[in-house]
């Protein structure tokens, strides 16, 4: 019986560590998008997350790693510990046979994603110039979706259906510069373009590009 208790505290111990991880999260990008990376100290996110300024240290490190914490989990859409390649919504795009048709669900969720990041990698992406802890937090997002658009890259030319000539170098840099939020900030931010034309329109130009 006591066994069972003290895995019980233990697993209560753990959800409850969780859920004020996730409240800091989410207080975090709440502040930076309002007030800005800079502006926003750790003890005003601990304020607004209900947790103490040593909570956050403990947990994150610095105030850049926590940017980073609040990209993961708006790109995931949650604080489940999944890859985005192993989300359905990739796992879908690599299972259609049609490549066409593979490169428009990818890029699907791919839209979706953005609209959930976009603001938090602008702020990232431009806070670097300010402030040089987020350097490297940005150039660690370029890495990974370089790292993402390889695999992906090669996952297409396995098809067979592009177009005679291209390695993967090109269709990697290709889909890494298609998907660059960019386009996203240029055409949905700035221009006013639905979600679905975004995604149509990206679908397309990495279509052409590479059939």
């Amino acid at each position: 019986m006591n066994e069972v208790k003290r895995s019980y505290d233990a697993s209560r111990r753990r959800d409850q560590a969780r859920g004020r991880r996730r409240a800091v999260v989410v207080a975090a990008q709440e502040l930076f998008e309002r007030d800005g990376f800079r502006a926003t100290s750790i003890a005003a996110v601990a304020r607004l997350a209900g947790v103490s300024a040593e909570f956050v240290y403990k947990a994150f490190g610095t105030k850049a790693a926590l940017a980073k914490a609040v990209f993961d989990f708006v790109i995931g859409g949650d604080d489940e510990e999944v890859p985005v390649a192993q989300r359905s919504s990739v796992q879908n795009a690599l299972a259609e046979p049609d490549v066409r048709r593979k490169i428009e669900l990818y890029i699907d969720g791919l839209a979706l994603r953005q609209q959930r990041s976009a603001k938090v990698q602008i702020l990232i992406r431009d806070g670097r110039h300010t402030d040089d802890a987020l350097v490297e937090v940005w150039q660690k997002l370029l890495d990974e979706r370089l790292a993402g658009m390889t695999m992906f890259g090669r996952h297409l030319l396995d098809t067979g259906q592009l177009r005679d000539g291209l390695d993967l170098d090109e269709v990697r840099d290709v889909l890494w510069t298609s998907i660059a939020v960019e386009f996203y900030e240029l055409l949905v931010l700035a221009r006013g373009w639905s979600l679905d034309r975004y995604a149509q329109w990206t679908a397309r130009a990495i279509t052409a590009a590479l059939t």
